[in-house]
């Protein structure tokens, strides 16, 4: 860039700094107005389906692999990648993983979630669980492990639950991945995972 430009655009940049807008106020919000559900674990069901994941309620950890030994594309995985040992034993050692990029063949990845939203179908997966953030978006098929008794009701609640986050990494999980750019046609699958498995403990 030249000088001028530079110059140019300091300038630029120091009179929008002077510039003072007077912003309204943020809304207050109600609890009592948002959306509440009489059985949230339905709603959570039932929002998920519509999204493309599947639920499954389960009462150990030991359910969840035998849940998963019934889908053919786990039974057939070679590279699965789990943070849920207790669940599903990994076959690849995340701790000796140095490139991202070598995670680029993963089949499989299981990781717990610290909540999940009824309204949207959302799980908030917080990125210091993860020993590399790509693991939940590279992998052909995912399985996220939440509790049922971590069930929210809406977005709301959410973020207060959240509070004002620690810098890093973290992120909400709605469904498998999804695009309709391309003539209005809804695809799965093209961007990150194919297909998602929840598994609600107690």
């Amino acid at each position: 860039m030249s000088e001028t430009h530079s110059s140019s655009r300091q300038i630029i940049l120091d009179r929008l700094k002077g510039c003072v807008v007077d912003a309204p106020e943020l809304p207050t919000i109600d609890p009592a107005r948002v959306i509440q559900f009489e059985d949230r674990l339905q709603q959570f069901q039932d929002t998920l389906a519509s999204v493309g994941g599947e639920a499954h309620l389960v009462n150990t950890p030991s359910e969840i692999r035998e849940k998963l030994q019934t889908i053919e594309v786990f039974q057939s995985a070679r590279r699965i990648a789990s943070t849920v040992p207790d669940a599903v034993t990994p076959t690849v050692d995340l701790a000796t993983i140095d490139d991202p990029h070598a995670l680029s063949t993963l089949d499989w990845t299981i990781v717990r979630g610290e909540f999940g939203v009824a309204e949207n179908g959302a799980i908030w997966i917080d990125g210091k669980t993860l020993p590399h953030r790509v693991m939940i978006f590279i992998a052909q098929y995912l399985a996220i492990v939440i509790s049922r008794s971590d069930l929210l009701n809406n977005m709301h609640e959410a973020y207060a639950r959240i509070g004002t986050p620690d810098p890093g990494f973290g992120v909400f999980v709605s469904g498998p991945s999804k695009t309709a750019d391309i003539e209005q046609s809804l695809v799965l699958g093209a961007h990150g995972c194919r297909k998602l498995q929840v598994f609600l403990l107690p």
